[in-house]
């Protein structure tokens, strides 16, 4: 019942706007929900008053394994993870991305990124609104200077988000998880 009920602060971390996305940032609360059941809801803080989120089995995809690592580091009266956002359909309420920083800037300003959106709404411009957001809030940071990210090769759709915002191929790379990647980076404008 704690997680129809959890309820939070937007304070020190924006919520980022979208046409049609808000992008909430990625609380204590709801990673301790997640950890406990597949489908949930919670009455999150949003820019214009409390806004019940519903989350269901596919979100938050590819992050869920590090949730726990993710909460024990949250210490404290700490309750957002800095830089991650959850991406909620502002139409429906609906929980259908996760998306956000990969740790600090580098001492050089590099700023590296992730995102994933729930299988059901691929292919209708929702990474890319809600990639451009986050883009656009860490361009704005001063210890930002470049935005970078990877892409699987076997994942072209994730690769023309990038492309559609103006990244472009900087490098190639390997993981274990997915094999060949192309590295991108964003230059601050």
């Amino acid at each position: 019942a704690a997680c129809l009920t959890a309820q939070g602060t937007v304070r020190g971390m924006p919520a980022l706007l979208t046409p049609r996305l808000l992008l909430l940032p990625l609380s204590r609360a709801v990673i301790a929900c997640r950890l406990e059941s597949d489908t949930f809801t919670l009455t999150l803080p949003g820019p214009d008053g409390p806004l019940d989120v519903t989350f269901g089995p596919e979100w938050p995809g590819d992050p869920l394994p590090v949730f726990p690592v993710l909460l024990a580091a949250l210490t404290g009266d700490q309750t957002k993870v800095a830089g991650s956002f959850i991406a909620v359909q502002r139409d429906t309420g609906e929980a259908v991305g996760m998306l956000g920083t990969k740790g600090p800037a580098s001492p050089d300003g590099a700023q590296e990124i992730g995102y994933g959106f729930n299988p059901a709404v691929w292919g209708q411009g929702l990474a890319t609104e809600a990639v451009g957001a986050l883009v656009g809030h860490l361009h704005a940071q001063p210890d930002v200077r470049v935005v970078t990210a990877e892409t699987a090769v076997s994942n072209p759709a994730s690769a023309r988000v990038l492309t559609k915002l103006g990244f472009r191929p900087v490098g190639s790379g390997h993981s274990d998880e997915d094999g060949p990647l192309i590295l991108w980076a964003h230059l601050t404008p």
